[in-house]
Parts: structure tokens; C-alpha cells; sequence
């Protein structure tokens, strides 16, 4: 079994924002895989499927960002999920707008989500799809501020760009493994794009 997590915030005055691009990665994964956010449980809104046999649960976490560990943890709990088959994609602005990482485990860096999930689940061995929301001076703003703006015209093209990549990303992992969704997926030195790391 798995379970593919989607942070953000809950409710229209953060939908169209930076913080928000785990739901929207997850709202594209559920019309691409034919489900829908139907059932509200575990501090979440959830879909539920199978992939190749393998019941899949798909989670955005309504207790806003900073207390999204809570849902993971009761979801994981309730379900007997080890944290390798838990996933989770989220906005960085650590990295430029219109890149992904994609990783099998690491820190919570600075995003507090993260931070909370790692707390939570007890664990930083946990696999994660990070899509990119920096633009290069964040450094000199209020982190706050930045990620609950919207992007900029140029900026969402990007970022629409890869939150598409970022769902085709979490069907590679479904059906392939953390592995080939790394190879495959993670942004290359090619076409103008950033390094990955």
C-alpha cells in the first residue's frame, strides 16, 4: 500500500498560492488516475485507488501547512504504512521556480511542512517530490510573504510546467519505484533548465 501526500492550505485564499502546489499536483493525479476527493478523514481531504493491484490513498491534509505531519501520522498509523511508501510533494523555494527534485529521503530543510512531517512520522527516510517556487532573492524577503503570493505570469508557466511533471513524477513512482521516478524525472541540465542538485 501507499499513501502520496499533497501539502498545502485549505480553502480559495490560498489556492492560487506558491504554498500550494502539493494540492495542485494531487487534484491533477486524481483526474489523470479517474478519482476524486470524496472522503474527509485523517485531518484530510482523500481519494482512494489501486494501482497495479496496490491500494493507493491519495491525501491533502486540511490541517494547514505547518500541522501537516498530524495527518500523515494518523493516515500512516491507521493504515500500517511504512514511511518508504509514503510520498510527499510540496513547493521549495529553495530551488528555482519551474524545478523538481525528486528524493528517497532527506531533511525537512526550511519548510515548515516538512518540518512537521519529519516530526511527526518520527523519520526523514521518507520519499519526496519537491517542485521548485525560488526565484533567486528570497534571501532579501519575508519567507511568509513569498510563499503565499502568487506567481508571476512568467513564473506560473514554469510552475504549471512542473507541477505536471511533478504528477507524471508520482505515477512513475506508483507503477516503477523511487528510482526510475529519480532518473526520469528530476530536472537535468538540459533545455535551459536548472542543474539538479
Amino acid at each position: 500500500m501507499k499513501i502520496i501526500a499533497g501539502l498545502g492550505n485549505p480553502g480559495k485564499k490560498y489556492e492560487n498560492t506558491r504554498h500550494n502546489l502539493g494540492f495542485k499536483t494531487l487534484d491533477l493525479l486524481a483526474d489523470d488516475i479517474g478519482v476524486e476527493f470524496s472522503k474527509e478523514k485523517f485531518h484530510s481531504i482523500l481519494a482512494e485507488t489501486r494501482v497495479g493491484g496496490e491500494k493507493v490513498i491519495l491525501m491533502k491534509p486540511t490541517t494547514y501547512m505547518n500541522e501537516s505531519g498530524t495527518a500523515l501520522r494518523e493516515a500512516a498509523d491507521f493504515y500500517k504504512v511504512a514511511p518508504e511508501d509514503v510520498v510527499v510533494c510540496y513547493d521549495d523555494f529553495d530551488i528555482p521556480v519551474g524545478t523538481l527534485r525528486i528524493r528517497p529521503f532527506g531533511s525537512a530543510g526550511t519548510h515548515n511542512g516538512m518540518r512537521s512531517v519529519v516530526k511527526m512520522l518520527g523519520t526523514q527516510k521518507f520519499p519526496r517530490v519537491r517542485i521548485g517556487t525560488g526565484s533567486g532573492d528570497i534571501k532579501d524577503k519575508n519567507i511568509v510573504d513569498f510563499v503565499l503570493q502568487s506567481f508571476t505570469p512568467e513564473e506560473q508557466e514554469k510552475a504549471d510546467r512542473a507541477v505536471e511533471q511533478a504528477k507524471d513524477a508520482l505515477k512513475c513512482f506508483l507503477t516503477d519505484g523511487i528510482d526510475r521516478a529519480m532518473n526520469r524525472y528530476n530536472t537535468k541540465k538540459e533545455n535551459n533548465r536548472s542543474v539538479d542538485e
